[in-house]
């Protein structure tokens, strides 16, 4: 529903927008699309437009990307600043996916308003989603760091791991970010190997989500064990098990893509 036509959108009176504040969303309480709010929401509210991103045309209307005010009050009645993550489950992936990229456009504006190379202020480049220096003609586009996550299986059995650094208990799929010169099979494995001590044989790729937390692309994989004892290695990983479809301890939401990972090794376990 995405259209990603980075030209100058044409009107602005049904102008739809994703709108910041202090780096948390705002959503209204009583849609059912509570991060989507019209033209006529920031007007009628007058919130001033500190920044403001175009990111495409949502269902035919553009859309754009805005930080308010951090003075601004909004109408506690309806509207809540909050995380993206209470959007997981709760709004379709597609409108996830328009808040996601709002925040991470105006992020990257955000941490590159100078060059790297020289200093100079960046400004906004003609024709693609760019910022530009004049001086030394260096271009920036939008970073997305990728990531692989692993679900590894052992017969019927996943590996299931927790995260030391994560305040609840919650049991997914190992992940890592790809470095300079790996391909993502390199990753998967060098990860595997270092989180919890075992090798992994077969490798079949299962699919991508972007996830705006802050800007990684997660690639899906499945990976059958191969050899080695589970070992945490207590600094990311506090604890790692085999678990069995049919007793899962807590884990991710089907929203996110370590949680289509189990659903789906659950129903390939049923079907035989």
């Amino acid at each position: 529903m995405l259209d990603l036509d980075q030209s100058a959108p044409d009107h602005r009176n049904d102008a739809l927008h994703i709108v910041f504040q202090r780096g948390k969303l705002v959503m209204d309480m009583r849609s059912r699309q509570p991060c989507i709010l019209t033209e006529i929401d920031v007007s009628q509210n007058q919130w001033p437009v500190a920044r403001e991103r175009y990111i495409g045309h949502w269902s035919g209307q553009a859309c754009f990307a805005i930080e308010i005010s951090e003075s601004t009050d909004i109408d506690a009645m309806r509207y809540q600043a909050g995380s993206l993550y209470q959007l997981l489950g709760r709004v379709d992936d597609g409108v996830f996916a328009l808040a996601g990229r709002a925040a991470q456009l105006l992020d990257w504006e955000r941490d590159h308003q100078f060059c790297g190379r020289c200093g100079q202020p960046m400004t906004t480049a003609d024709g693609e989603r760019a910022l530009g220096c004049a001086v030394c003609k260096t271009t920036l586009y939008p970073r997305i760091s990728p990531c692989v996550i692993v679900l590894i299986t052992k017969g019927d059995e996943m590996l299931l791991a927790r995260n030391a650094r994560f305040p609840r208990p919650m049991y997914s799929s190992l992940a890592g970010f790809i470095e300079a010169g790996e391909s993502a099979e390199d990753t998967l494995r060098r990860e595997v190997r270092e989180e919890v001590g075992v090798e992994v044989g077969k490798i079949q790729y299962f699919g991508s989500q972007s996830w705006p937390f802050p800007n990684q692309l997660m690639l899906g994989y499945f990976a059958e064990y191969a050899s080695g004892e589970i070992t945490p290695d207590m600094d990311e990983i506090a604890e790692a098990n085999w678990y069995h479809p049919q007793d899962l301890p807590p884990v991710p939401p089907p929203s996110s893509i370590a949680g289509q990972l189990i659903q789906h090794h659950c129903r390939r376990t049923q079907a035989g």
